[in-house]
């Protein structure tokens, strides 16, 4: 028994041995062998605060550095459901929130939300006193102005509280968020980033790198409540702010061409529509829109993924008679082209393909140059196949860049496609069917012509900044790929395609003429095939038009398609789609530039009034009265600017020949501040001249001739504004006319009621009217032709 007491004895003791001494172990090794390393994570994860410093995301800028896209403040709404239950005004605040948030005024969308917050105010039955729920999407990243809605409603509940100051369990959460001051300006380009802050598309996506820039942090050892410990060891590292970026559109020429896109769209309703501006010389864009289009603050709200596509890059057409420059050029460089040599239009037979123009039964026996005017399928297939021959023109259609992409800076660009191998396909891609192409090869190839033959890589990025130094970090210079054609060869072509806009009668582009502007180029209508078709679709086309002014000089260069508009089935309306928008985008791009018009240019089909005269005389230095004398026997009107005893300045210049029907303008005082006579009455051309005489900066809304004008201060440079009207509502609704302060006289008065009588005359001379047709909404989906049909494909002018 004794034994066994010992026994059970030493084993508990030996137990609680082994025991202390595993225990002391265990404190050596906590104390002394891995003691630093635990105090180490000790005071990274309880002790030391790590606070994200977010860096500001870079701006995108137009070329002027008119923001684009900016980080600005946003607001997320978040709920203390605890609060609103206590008092006991949760419907109330339901309604007044849903009202607010929902994205339109639709009452469906309004009741779904109202359910939505409900059932997060009662997802519960016991909330704890400060816990916050989140109403997302709709609350998230809310704007400033919405912001300000629920603010106003909140000082609404808190009126309605027994005691003052009482919560009503809505707080707004201060954050960033990307904002687009121009809504949907340019919003194929710029893209848009989502809530998450994640750059989805565009200039956002592309050059993410650059403008999201490097988060910093804050590093710091702290107390159980947070607050920084007196001693602590901080480690700060700032945020690398994102660079900006400036890209080489101009905000007001995109604002030109998406109004006149606009104007097109909502009469003409093709499935989509697409616009391209650029300096031809540099292949500078600026300005690119498609329709439809969307609005980058509000992405969430565009119901078809197709919306977002980017047309100019990412979409290819058969492009038609727009491509005939290539024939045309080709020709001009190869000696082959002689424009008064004769052919029988109407149809021609190559191989077992018979191929006609867009009348299948012709003109008659024509000259090559009417043929281009006419847009003439025939011309073309024996200037391409029998003069040319089609190894030399497959050298020129890979020379202007069509079947390789151009390298854009803008994602999503697509080649084209080029294959021909039997004489009929050749045939047929002599007037552009039966290949593809994208607007923006199409934009440089007449840019080639349009800049002496240079073909010119196109983009869009100017050059990105350091937004706080302003120091350049990278430039994106023009650069030419190769050359074309001849500058002499260019400058034909060009002369050329002015005709096929100046010839009023024929010229299938007339409705593009540009009053005071000499304007060239082309257009186009083309068949298409459908999706999971074989054959081309019938009375249905592509209709474009290319061009660019002026023409010794050119400035602007803008393309336009429109994808199925409706023609009603007549392809002669085809016209009507997009050269009076290519009209509308240049010749308000030009006055914005300040390219004053040529006064000297007069519409080849229209006849002049008489022959020159004789040359301008220098009538500096000579009285009012010895001016006008000197000028009457040409039959030429003397209109003065200021006052003072002798001719200072002219225009036109000494030596220019005089027309019949011209006027002049003399300027009789000295200094900067010369007045801007009154305008009223003027044509749009006559005003520009002025303008252009006086160094004045002028700008115009509306259509027609001067009805009011502003002369206004910006910056230190005078800036005219002109309010036009047609010369009817000018007879109906005469205007005393309006200027400056002290710069009325009675000499302006008369000269304007001379002016009237010229407008009259030169408004009965103006572009013909548009005819309309029967509309109706189609939808059938985009087809980017991949391939030629065995039918007769015919490209309309």
């Amino acid at each position: 028994m004794t034994k066994k007491v010992k026994l059970r004895s030493l084993i508990i003791g030996g137990g609680f041995t082994l025991l202390f001494v595993v225990l002391i172990m265990r404190i050596y090794w906590v104390q002394v062998v891995d003691g630093a390393r635990l105090v180490t994570e000790v005071t990274k994860n309880q002790w030391s605060k790590v606070k994200d410093i977010h860096p500001v995301r870079g701006s995108i800028l137009d070329r002027n550095g008119t923001v684009l896209a900016e980080d600005s403040p946003a607001y997320t709404l978040a709920l203390v459901p605890k609060t609103i239950q206590e008092n006991n005004n949760q419907e109330e605040v339901v309604k007044g929130l849903a009202a607010i948030l929902a994205a339109s005024g639709d009452p469906a969308n309004v009741t779904a939300l109202e359910d939505k917050i409900r059932k997060r105010l009662e997802a519960k039955r016991e909330w704890l006193p400060m816990q916050q729920i989140e109403i997302r999407n709709e609350g998230w990243k809310i704007d400033s102005e919405t912001a300000a809605k629920i603010n106003q409603f909140v000082e609404e509940l808190q009126s309605k509280f027994p005691k003052k100051n009482t919560s009503a369990g809505i707080v707004l959460v201060p954050e960033i968020k990307r904002f687009y001051p121009g809504g949907q300006l340019a919003a194929h380009l710029i893209g848009y980033t989502n809530k998450e802050d994640k750059p989805v598309m565009g200039i956002e996506a592309q050059l993410d790198n650059y403008l999201k820039g490097v988060p910093g942090f804050l590093n710091y050892e702290k107390d159980r409540y947070g607050v920084e410990l007196t001693s602590s060891k901080s480690r700060y590292q700032p945020a690398v702010n994102g660079s900006n970026v400036q890209l080489t559109i101009d905000k007001k020429i995109q604002f030109y061409i998406e109004s006149a896109l606009q104007k097109t769209y909502d009469k003409w309703r093709p499935k989509s529509l697409t616009a391209i501006a650029v300096d031809p010389k540099t292949m500078e864009i600026l300005g690119l829109a498609n329709m439809p289009t969307f609005n980058p603050n509000k992405y969430g709200e565009i119901k078809k993924q197709s919306d977002f596509i980017n047309h100019a890059v990412a979409s290819q057409y058969e492009p038609g008679s727009t491509f005939k420059l290539v024939t045309l050029a080709a020709a001009i460089e190869e000696g082959v082209f002689f424009p008064e040599d004769k052919y029988q239009s109407g149809r021609i037979i190559v191989a077992d393909r018979e191929l006609h123009d867009h009348n299948r039964v012709g003109w008659g026996r024509i000259s090559y140059l009417e043929g281009l005017k006419r847009s003439s399928n025939v011309a073309f297939v024996k200037l391409g196949l029998e003069k040319l021959g089609t190894d030399k023109l497959r050298q020129y259609i890979d020379k202007f860049g069509f079947g390789a992409k151009t390298g854009i800076d803008i994602s999503g660009e697509v080649a084209g496609r080029v294959k021909m191998q039997y004489a009929p396909e050749y045939a047929t891609a002599t007037y552009g069917q039966g290949l593809t192409a994208t607007m923006i090869q199409q934009t440089a190839a007449y840019a080639a012509i349009a800049n002496g033959g240079k073909l010119m890589w196109p983009h869009v990025i100017k050059q990105i900044t350091n937004p706080d130094t302003g120091e350049i970090i990278e430039k994106y210079e023009p650069k030419v790929i190769r050359e074309v054609v001849s500058p002499e060869t260019a400058k034909q072509v060009g002369e050329y395609l002015e005709q096929v806009v100046s010839d009023q009668q024929i010229g299938t582009g007339r409705r593009a003429y540009i009053e005071g502007y000499r304007v060239a180029g082309k257009t186009g209508t083309a068949n298409f095939v459908l999706p999971g078709q074989v054959e081309y679709a019938r009375g249905r086309w592509m209709v474009s038009f290319i061009g660019y002014a002026p023409l010794d000089d050119p400035q602007i260069l803008v393309a336009i398609m429109a994808d199925d508009p409706d023609l009603g089935g007549n392809y002669h309306l085809g016209g009507d789609v997009t050269a009076p928008a290519f009209k509308e985008i240049v010749s308000q791009s030009l006055r914005y530039m300040g390219v004053a018009p040529s006064v000297t240019h007069e519409q080849p089909s229209q006849p002049t009034e008489k022959a020159p005269l004789g040359k301008m005389p220098d009538l500096t230095g000579q009285s009012l009265d010895d001016a006008k004398a000197a000028m009457n026997k040409f039959g030429v009107s003397v209109e003065p600017i200021g006052q003072g005893p002798k001719v200072i300045a002219q225009s036109p210049l000494p030596g220019t020949e005089i027309g019949g029907a011209q006027r002049m303008y003399v300027l009789m005082q000295e200094g900067e501040e010369v007045p801007v006579p009154n305008l009223s009455g003027k044509s749009l051309r006559d005003a520009l001249e002025v303008c252009s005489f006086l160094k004045v900066r002028c700008q115009s809304t509306g259509e027609g001739y001067v009805s009011d004008q502003a002369l206004e201060d910006y910056g230190g440079s005078r800036v005219l504004t002109l309010q036009l009207k047609s010369y009817q509502e000018l007879l109906e609704n005469p205007v005393a006319g309006k200027t400056d302060k002290s710069e009325k006289s009675d000499k302006n008065e008369k000269s304007d009621k001379s002016a009237k009588a010229d407008s009259s005359a030169a408004k009965a001379t103006g572009d013909s009217g548009k005819s309309g047709a029967g509309k109706k909404n189609t939808d059938s989906s985009k087809q980017n032709a991949d391939g030629t049909s065995k039918k007769t494909a015919s490209a309309q002018p």
